[in-house]
């Protein structure tokens, strides 16, 4: 009797126990399921500020391509313009270059032209000169008519040799002076014009002639050149004056053979 109370006891005892150890185990169970559930709760919302994350970083790479675009447009116009400024910087070279090129090319004509200017006032100097002897000889043929007439009207019956002097006109150079000038400037007893060269300038390949416009001289005529009694070669006119005339050297061995005071002769066409 005794020890079926005892039973009862341990068995009332460990019913206890066993419902004490339930309600602990269901009590942690809803904790755990609470936990699991705030767990949930949790990974959902990562899950969603996730995909938030992913649309914003879509954005961003869509607005780093787009800007990488407008920096690759940007460095093409920069490329673009710094080829125009190194365009334009040689187009500015090669204009001051060019000036530079005029400039010199200015000073060379301005230093030809008072070369010339001084030649050619010596040719008229030397032309002055030949002119005077011209009146000169004219004077002096005035005077030999005068004592021609005096000498015939004295002579009285004596017979005198016919002598000719013949006047082209008045103000034309008679043939005699004529003949005398030409010997004087060096010109050459043969068919055509003859005269002589008064100024060289074998830089430019030219030659001042002392004949013109006057002795009939026209552009394009050509001329013989000798030195002494030799032929050296042509010049052709290339400009005319009233007394003088420039020709040029038909052939580059010319400026070699050619000097001043050799005789020309025109060539007959």
């Amino acid at each position: 009797m005794h020890k079926g109370k005892i039973a009862i006891i341990l068995l009332t005892a460990l019913i206890l126990i066993s419902l004490s150890l339930a309600g602990s185990v269901f009590y942690m169970l809803q904790q755990e399921r609470k936990h699991s559930l705030s767990l949930q709760e949790e990974l959902d919302d990562t899950k969603a500020k996730l995909q938030v994350k992913v649309s914003e970083l879509g954005k961003y790479k869509d607005a780093a391509f787009a800007l990488e675009a407008r920096l690759k447009e940007a460095n093409d116009n920069t490329d673009k313009l710094n080829i125009g400024l190194q365009q334009e910087k040689d187009a500015k070279q090669q204009a001051l270059y060019e000036l530079e090129q005029s400039k010199a090319a200015l000073e060379q004509q301005k230093s030809l032209r008072a070369d010339l200017e001084k030649k050619v006032n010596q040719a008229q100097a030397e032309m002055q000169k030949l002119q005077a002897q011209l009146k000169d000889l004219t004077s002096k043929k005035d005077d030999l008519e005068a004592k021609l007439k005096d000498l015939q009207g004295k002579s009285q019956g004596v017979e005198l040799g016919t002598i000719v002097v013949s006047n082209e006109g008045a103000g034309a150079t008679p043939p005699a002076a004529k003949n005398v000038a030409r010997e004087q400037a060096g010109t050459a007893a043969t068919s055509g014009v003859g005269g002589k060269v008064l100024v060289l300038n074998k830089d430019y390949n030219f030659a001042v002639l002392n004949l013109g416009s006057k002795d009939g001289v026209r552009i394009g005529d050509v001329f013989s050149v000798y030195h002494g009694n030799k032929y050296i070669g042509d010049v052709k006119v290339e400009k005319v004056h009233d007394s003088m005339s420039a020709a040029g050297f038909a052939s580059a061995e010319m400026k070699g053979k050619i000097s001043e005071g050799d005789k020309v002769t025109q060539k007959t066409k």
